[in-house]
């Protein structure tokens, strides 16, 4: 069977570029998409520190791949006074859905990243996180309360272990494979594991389904 292996972080912006293609794998091929969390961004920065980088990236991702950041964010989120710039929450909600079901780590991380480049929310808090991961958990039949979640994700040392583990095998992984940077989406069947070009996967969803040799 084909396995199809996703290295990414929550804030990173190109994987924000890479969403729609994401979206149409996890639709397509969800039993087989496996998301590894780089952990990249997981060590709190003030915000302010990389607010005119991250604008001047989100332009550039915003006008080669019409994926939206709107002054909401850019103000609300990446100006703020006090503001911090943080993973770690988004990671360790990820882990914490993937120990109830894999299959939600995927609309999880659209959900949060629809939320914070377009509606403005800060994703690098823990509260609103929680309300994020709590909505995709009920919309998919989980019977799972936002304050539940927000307690894994700031105090359950099982998530934390889990979340080191897991950021540990992914960069491994990555050096194993010999590729850098992310987004990466590797492919891995019997012929061995191979790399889907980033700019197919910026290109949407009907081109990686068409690198993956799969009908759109």
């Amino acid at each position: 069977m084909t396995e199809l292996t996703y290295f990414f972080d929550p804030l990173c912006g190109w994987c924000y570029a890479a969403a729609p293609a994401l979206q149409r794998i996890a639709e397509t091929s969800g039993d087989r998409l496996r998301l590894m969390p780089t952990g990249l961004f997981v060590e709190p920065r003030p915000v302010a520190a990389i607010a005119d980088h991250a604008q001047r990236n989100d332009t550039h991702i915003q006008k080669l791949t019409g994926q939206p950041f709107t002054q909401a964010y850019h103000q609300g989120v990446m100006r703020a006074a006090g503001g911090v710039f943080s993973s770690g929450a988004l990671t360790r909600a990820v882990v914490a859905l993937g120990r109830i079901d894999p299959r939600l780590e995927p609309p999880f991380l659209h959900d949060a990243q629809t939320a914070r480049y377009v509606g403005g929310q800060d994703t690098s808090r823990a509260d609103v996180v929680a309300a994020i991961a709590g909505e995709v958990a009920r919309a998919a039949g989980y019977d799972l309360s936002d304050a539940a979640l927000r307690d894994q994700i700031e105090a359950d040392p099982t998530i934390d272990a889990e979340t080191d583990r897991r950021i540990t095998e992914s960069r491994k992984a990555m050096t194993t494979l010999g590729i850098q940077g992310i987004p990466q989406l590797v492919v891995t069947n019997e012929s061995g594991a191979r790399v889907i070009d980033s700019q197919i996967l910026y290109a949407g969803g009907d081109a990686v389904l068409a690198a993956l040799g799969e009908p759109a």
